[in-house]
């Protein structure tokens, strides 16, 4: 048997706690000693650990014991449940840890000028300038000539909704624009940046086929990190969030994920994406 002050040790909850329990009726002795002592036992010690789950994810007391004291509660079932919404918790504040980590460095998350004539011209002749000339001669053969090619890079920095996203993105014009000019265009650079998506994308798949969503949560990971090297982020949350949303929103490009790496892997990476980061 043991004490109130073994179980308060054990389970971190304090004997204040435990008396509380005991009056509102949750949490019983399992008898009490001639002097009144409070006297657990392991039965009661199991029924505390239950009841510690249920308030970690902040379940009031009274409901608890509805839950603890109904006998056809399936205990099995109910840590699987408190499994999965302490998980979900936990996604989500994996997104506020990083967007206090953006606050940390300095990014200026409320404001977005949008870009004048010369900061648009400014990137996109860097942009043309990091092309291929074979890439560049078939945008050209494309728009007619590489002045209406130019009005359409143009047009998309523009673009309200671009912008909004930028902002997302990188917090601030300024990062976005310095972004813009670390483009190297270097095409060994981006045939590794290429060749780690696949890596990262093949891992999905494989957790997708082992149902195993701790390796799915290691692709997104490694997926976050690829993606800021790519794009020149401090973090890649918001672009991952919205490349789910495609994924589930733009047939096509789901269509051409599935014919280059499977079956409903679009779908599966799109899920992936906003389980770990509680969407």
């Amino acid at each position: 048997m043991k004490t109130i002050k073994d179980m308060s040790k054990i389970s971190g909850a304090s004997i204040r706690t435990l008396r509380y329990y005991d009056e509102i009726g949750l949490l019983k002795p399992t008898k009490l000693t001639q002097a009144g002592y409070r006297l657990y036992d392991d039965k009661a010690l199991e029924k505390l650990q239950e009841i510690m789950f249920f308030r970690e994810l902040e379940i009031p007391l009274m409901d608890i014991k509805v839950i603890i004291d109904n006998p056809n509660c399936d205990k099995e079932q109910a840590l699987f449940t408190q499994k999965s919404l302490l998980e979900q918790k936990r996604n989500r504040l994996n997104g506020i840890i990083e967007l206090i980590t953006d606050v940390m460095k300095g990014v200026n998350t409320m404001s977005f000028g949008a870009f004048d004539n010369e900061e648009m011209q400014k990137m996109v002749n860097h942009a043309l300038e990091c092309m291929s000339k074979e890439s560049l001669d078939e945008q050209v053969q494309r728009y007619g000539s590489i002045e209406q090619y130019k009005e359409h890079l143009i047009s998309g920095f523009a673009n309200e909704q671009a912008a909004a996203d930028l902002l997302k993105w990188y917090g601030s014009k300024e990062k976005a624009i310095e972004a813009v000019m670390q483009s190297t265009g270097n095409a060994e650079e981006i045939k590794q940046e290429q060749a780690e998506n696949s890596k990262i994308y093949k891992q999905f798949m494989a957790a997708k086929e082992a149902d195993n969503m701790n390796m799915a949560h290691s692709a997104v990971e490694m997926l976050a990190e690829n993606y800021k090297t790519m794009f020149a982020l401090d973090n890649a949350r918001n672009i991952l969030l919205d490349l789910a949303k495609e994924y589930l929103q733009n047939v096509k490009l789901a269509e051409a994920t599935d014919r280059q790496f499977g079956k409903g892997c679009s779908k599966y990476v799109a899920h992936a994406i906003q389980h770990y980061y509680g969407v």
